[in-house]
């Protein structure tokens, strides 16, 4: 391993530890005296980034987990038993899963890569990939508080998701049905090695050592996005944007830009585009709460570590279609 190589990955490692202290032992003072040295400008992207990484750092770990559960636990033969043969079949299955599967945009990433290398159907992958940060309980419970004077708006969330999940997911059969989108990674090498329980290994040792590639592997390019999207959150309030509110159009058009930039939690940016209700149309707030969790800037380079830039380029443009279409559609209907 080289010099370079080695110092970068030792800063990355650093700085997630010193992010994982503020998040168990931080307090609004450290903060403070940490951004001592930087400007006003300075301080306010550093705290937006904070305030993005804390938020979402349970749910990266929670994902690189439950991808070594999977890695460790799973079999491809209990896989391809679970998965219908029949494409249909296969996507109706891959909503059920994104229901009961509590992970926001981020953490599902590395899930979804495992299962396709598990022998999951790539389409069926791209269902979950979509639905899981919408569709599960919990996003639910916060879109209901949120939205409760306005159930439309409630509904119409998780109608335009399920249908855009449905369209892209058949689109992805056809057009990379049979072709290999997933990068290999280091720690796809390292599972070759099996465990040897004789020799003082354990499964569980096993999952421990895969779940801290898989989040640093995961987490070094959401760091990257994160703090994009913190100076996106700091310039981007108040903008001239909002002007084109008035226009369904380009008021959706708008939303889904900001949901994008801002990178908000699934789970919490119900809240933020409730705040938004007042001045942009239900359709363009539809498009702000269905596309964010599936595509936003943090996300996009997570999905670069772990696909081809052909597939990603190919999946950021059909989403970013099908959302704008189906909130401007389903948005005339029901509001």
């Amino acid at each position: 391993m080289s010099i370079p190589t080695s110092l970068k990955d030792l800063l990355i490692f650093s700085l997630f530890m010193m992010m994982v202290y503020l998040f168990f032992f931080g307090d609004e003072a450290l903060i403070q005296t940490i951004g001592i040295a930087l400007s006003s400008d300075g301080k306010a992207v550093f705290i937006l980034f904070l305030g993005i990484f804390l938020e979402a750092l349970p749910f990266l770990l929670l994902g690189a987990f439950a991808s070594s559960i999977i890695n460790v636990f799973v079999s491809e033969k209990a896989i391809a038993k679970l998965i219908p043969k029949n494409p249909v079949a296969g996507i109706l299955m891959g909503l059920v899963a994104a229901v009961i599967t509590p992970v926001c945009e981020c953490a599902i990433i590395p899930v979804v890569r495992r299962l396709i290398q598990k022998g999951v159907p790539l389409h069926v992958g791209v269902v979950l990939l979509m639905g899981a940060p919408i569709l599960n309980f919990i996003v639910f419970g916060s879109t209901f508080f949120a939205f409760q004077n306005h159930p439309a708006i409630i509904y119409g969330r998780f109608i335009v998701c399920i249908l855009a999940a449905i369209i892209v997911s058949a689109f992805i059969y056809l057009f990379f049905g049979k072709d290999r989108v997933l990068k290999t990674q280091r720690e796809d090498l390292m599972n070759g090695v099996q465990v040897n329980v004789n020799k003082g290994d354990s499964k569980w040792k096993g999952i421990l050592h895969h779940t801290c590639h898989e989040f640093f592997t995961v987490g070094k390019f959401f760091m990257i996005g994160a703090l994009f999207a913190s100076v996106a959150q700091l310039y981007l309030q108040g903008s001239a944007f909002v002007q084109t509110a008035e226009n369904t159009f380009q008021g959706t058009a708008v939303m889904m830009g900001l949901a994008y930039l801002l990178s908000l939690c699934s789970e919490a940016d119900a809240f933020v585009a409730a705040s938004f209700s007042k001045i942009f149309s239900s359709h363009a707030i539809l498009g702000f709460l269905v596309f964010g969790p599936i595509l936003d800037f943090k996300n996009t380079f997570v999905m670069l570590a772990s696909f081809k830039i052909k597939f990603v380029a190919f999946f950021i443009m059909l989403v970013t279609i099908v959302v704008f279409a189906l909130s401007i559609i389903v948005g005339n209907f029901l509001i």
